[in-house]
């Protein structure tokens, strides 16, 4: 089955594993919460009467509404309009001898002073308006592994990737914009433990996919993720439980030679789903001690 894929490479993103996740989800469901959504794989391919994808992130959160309500064809012009502006490559167009690159190697050797301008002119701009989310979407798809990185000084500070603005990377652009606004999706900006869930009910479903206690990623630098923020989300799902609210939890049980003792010990009261997926293509995952991936469900 071909599914849709989100504009955004995002660090986690369950794309890969939507073949397995999809069919251990309730098979009718009402409103769908995805309370981490990160790049909205998931609820993208969810088939439910409403859907809300949240997360705290609020530049990502922000990007998806700016996706949403605008024209399509101006997203386009106004991308395309801002790699003229800074000479970033276009190798759909022009392929990768014209920049004296490679496939292998990737244009991030031409692209580098081009992406420092762009980034270095985004964080300059204080404000969240049209012309800084779309010099965000751009950063992102030029930025190493599509990453969305900000330092303690909420500067954007990812380094320049390999790919760019290609025919693929556009084809998901269309697709995504074509989703969200033919379902019914609401963005949310909210922490989890700030999210209102007082109104779903046993028709709805809630998908927590969060940061890993015991992994390394990009959404998970400076302590973002702690053992106390663990604690509160898995009280949070007990009390979804108690209130007969179905959910789902992606996790990892152990992970290069660590366990997440904690989720082990909680995972005990509810049904643990093993998933077969191989990490050693991604860029915080050794050969040695692969991931126990796992979907947790308390139906």
């Amino acid at each position: 089955m071909k599914y849709i894929k989100s504009c955004l490479n995002y660090t986690g993103g369950k794309y890969r594993l939507l073949n397995q996740l999809l069919p251990l989800f309730p098979k009718r469901i009402d409103t769908f919460v995805d309370v981490f959504c990160g790049g909205a794989n998931v609820a993208l391919n969810v088939d439910s009467n409403r859907t809300i994808c949240n997360d705290s992130n609020k530049p990502l959160i922000y990007l998806f509404n700016f996706i949403k309500n605008n024209d399509l064809e101006c997203l386009f012009d106004s991308i395309f309009s801002i790699i003229e502006t800074y000479g970033l490559s276009k190798s759909d167009k022009y392929g990768y001898n014209y920049y004296n690159c490679d496939s292998s190697k990737g244009l991030g050797k031409y692209n580098k002073p081009k992406y420092m301008k762009l980034r270095d002119d985004f964080n300059s701009n204080e404000t969240l308006d049209y012309d800084k989310c779309l010099y965000f979407y751009t950063l992102i798809v030029y930025g190493f592994n599509n990453q969305i990185r900000f330092n303690k000084k909420n500067e954007f500070n990812n380094t320049v990737g390999k790919r760019d603005f290609n025919s693929r990377t556009q084809e998901n652009l269309r697709n995504f914009h074509e989703v969200i606004n033919t379902k019914d999706i609401l963005f949310s900006n909210k922490d989890f433990n700030e999210f209102d869930v007082s109104d779903l009910t046993s028709k709805d479903f809630l998908y927590a996919d969060p940061p890993y206690l015991i992994t390394t990623a990009s959404y998970n630098e400076q302590n973002a993720w702690t053992l106390e923020d663990e604690r509160s989300l898995l009280k949070f799902l007990d009390n979804l439980n108690e209130n007969n609210v179905n959910f789902a939890l992606s996790n990892v049980l152990e992970s290069k030679g660590k366990e997440n003792k904690l989720l082990k010990k909680w995972a005990n009261n509810y049904n643990v789903n093993y998933l077969n997926f191989d990490y050693s293509n991604s860029n915080y995952q050794t050969k040695k001690g692969k991931s126990v991936e796992v979907l947790i469900c308390n139906y």
